[in-house]
């Protein structure tokens, strides 16, 4: 297999921050990303002095694989500052020869090739374009930037499907359609194309990409799935219609021979888990924090400057509550916070549901002011959803990004505390929770009793308080038995994050959807005792249970 390799610095690739290292947001002055800013082109050759050395001795002409090294991506879309192209082509050739094939990838138009293209410095410019589009008019204009003789046409990103977001419907294209618009290109002579996606995988963990709209407030999370409908599938498999019709394709315009498809990879079905509750989020957050990490701020602070790259930090600070609610206002959160409420002389542990402010929607909350005798306590859990990857909003810090006011007026004296979701397996062991009906009644702040007109007692018996709780189940593999890949279905569950075996195998949000399903590959699993560990946001499936299936499911959502 031939590469052509991108190695960044900024690679998009629908990953947290276009492939980034977050902690490029805590310089101060901030930099600016994909520019000629001297500190960032400093840190830019300080990394590829790593990376290129590495990527050498892979290179074609040294016998390994790499026969082109892409410079940046797409850069015609996001600015014109030649000066960063310029530097970023002497550093790639200082590390890698003047005998590679650099080569650039912008969009088929003129603005964004006369953008991103290098041709003093006789780097090839490659293009991409919509599938289906007609590509021969924009290799054409391919060909004013590029050396004569030197533009052989190239389709970089030939879109074999596409991203998903949250809220969205999945997205599919036929194989019929792809594969007559790959024979348009590939059918003559001296035309290539770059596959995107083969096969596109999976956001494990939080390394999931997000795009935006007009402005940075139109925020859309990519799935944990990035499937992209791909020819070969997010768990492997190749028997599927737009697999075949593509290697129709290749056949047909290339001769390259039809061998024999390989057998897809076996997945298992093994059945329903049922769940138990082992903590709620208040009850152990403190266990879940290391003490020496907790950062102290007259303002809130970012989760980057707290050392929390990704997942989830809590913010606390105090009040005094007047009247019977309060107007809490953030302008700007990224991406969305839990807002909890509590007497400041109460148990941290008993904490009341506020809602939830969104970067996306609302910016203000009404919240109940208790009737305490004492400070309110202000508790905000707020998730890093995934950092933008494409586009002009790509310094995308998370957490509080603004002041924070009770009726109009500042809060100060911030606590922030970030939350590891290391070893998980644990959390039995730091305090079992007894699973009786009322155990919600004790939530119930001892410090004033207005709170049960906007949260009857019986809200709370019926344990649906919206604490985000940790949820744990064991499944058996026998020793005997092949183990293999499977998925979990969320349906039923609201939004969280997944553990199996200490892995964090992604985010769930089916009452979103488009993703029900989140794909388990059999190395995560072992043989006897497994054990999967749900961090529920909001209210659990009432059966208390996920099914571990066979097929990957992209039909939930509200409207479905």
């Amino acid at each position: 297999m031939l590469v052509m390799l991108r190695v960044g610095p900024y690679i998009c690739g629908e990953w947290d921050l276009g492939g980034f290292p977050p902690w490029l947001l805590t310089i101060e002055p901030a930099l600016k990303l994909r520019s000629s800013d001297s500190t960032y082109l400093f840190l830019v050759e300080r990394w590829w002095r790593v990376l290129l050395p590495k990527v050498a001795p892979l290179l074609y002409e040294n016998g390994g694989p790499i026969i082109m090294v892409q410079i940046e991506n797409e850069f015609g879309s996001f600015g014109d500052d030649k000066n960063y192209l310029h530097y970023l082509v002497q550093l790639a050739r200082r590390y890698l020869g003047n005998d590679i094939v650099l080569y650039t990838t912008d969009g088929g138009t003129t603005n964004t090739l006369k953008n991103g293209a290098i041709l003093q410095d006789d780097v090839f410019a490659a293009v991409d374009f919509s599938t289906g589009d007609d590509p021969w008019p924009i290799f054409r204009l391919q060909k004013k930037y590029n050396l004569p003789g030197k533009s052989a046409p190239l389709s970089a990103e030939f879109y074999t499907g596409w991203l998903t977001h949250w809220g969205e419907s999945i997205a599919t294209t036929t194989a019929s359609s792809t594969a007559k618009a790959l024979k348009s290109i590939l059918c003559r002579n001296g035309s290539a194309i770059c596959f995107q996606m083969a096969h596109g995988g999976t956001n494990f963990g939080f390394y999931n990409g997000a795009n935006t709209g007009q402005t940075e407030f139109e925020y859309k999370a990519d799935l944990t799935s990035y499937d992209y409908d791909a020819p070969i599938k997010e768990h492997g498999d190749v028997h599927n219609p737009k697999y075949k019709a593509l290697r129709r394709v290749i056949h047909e315009c290339t001769g390259t021979p039809l061998h024999p498809l390989p057998a897809d990879i076996e997945r298992a079905s093994y059945g329903l888990v049922k769940l138990q509750k082992v903590a709620s989020f208040f009850d152990i957050f403190d266990k879940i924090c290391d003490p020496l990490k907790v950062a102290v701020s007259e303002q809130p602070l970012s989760m980057e400057l707290t050392g929390q790259m990704f997942g989830f930090l809590l913010y606390v600070s105090e009040y005094q509550g007047k009247g019977p609610y309060s107007i809490l206002s953030i302008p700007k959160v990224h991406d969305r916070a839990q807002v909890f409420v509590s007497c400041s002389l109460d148990d941290v542990r008993n904490q009341i549901y506020a809602g939830v402010i969104e970067r996306w929607s609302s910016k203000t909350l009404q919240i109940p002011t208790l009737n305490c005798s004492s400070n309110i306590r202000l508790s905000i859990l707020v998730e890093n959803m995934g950092r933008v990857n494409y586009g002009p909003y790509i310094f995308d810090q998370k957490g509080i990004l603004s002041t924070v006011e009770i009726d109009g007026v500042t809060l100060h004296h911030w606590k922030m505390y970030p939350l590891s979701f290391n070893l998980l397996d644990n959390l039995s062991k730091f305090q079992p929770i007894q699973q009786i009906t009322d155990a919600r009644a004790s939530k119930v702040s001892s410090h004033g009793g207005s709170q049960t007109k906007l949260r009857d007692l019986s809200f709370y018996l019926n344990g649906n308080s919206e604490e985000p709780e940790f949820y744990e189940g064991h499944f058996h593999i026998d020793s005997n038995s092949t183990i293999k890949d499977t998925f979990i279905s969320f349906r039923g569950w609201n939004k969280g994050v997944a553990f199996v075996n200490n892995f964090n195998i992604g985010r769930f949000w089916p009452v979103m959807g488009p993703q029900c399903a989140l794909y388990v590959p059999a190395p995560i699993l072992r043989s006897g005792d497994n054990i999967v560990v749900i961090f529920e946001l909001h209210v659990p499936n009432p059966e208390r249970t996920i099914n571990l299936v066979k097929d990957p499911d992209f039909t939930c959502g509200p409207n479905r």
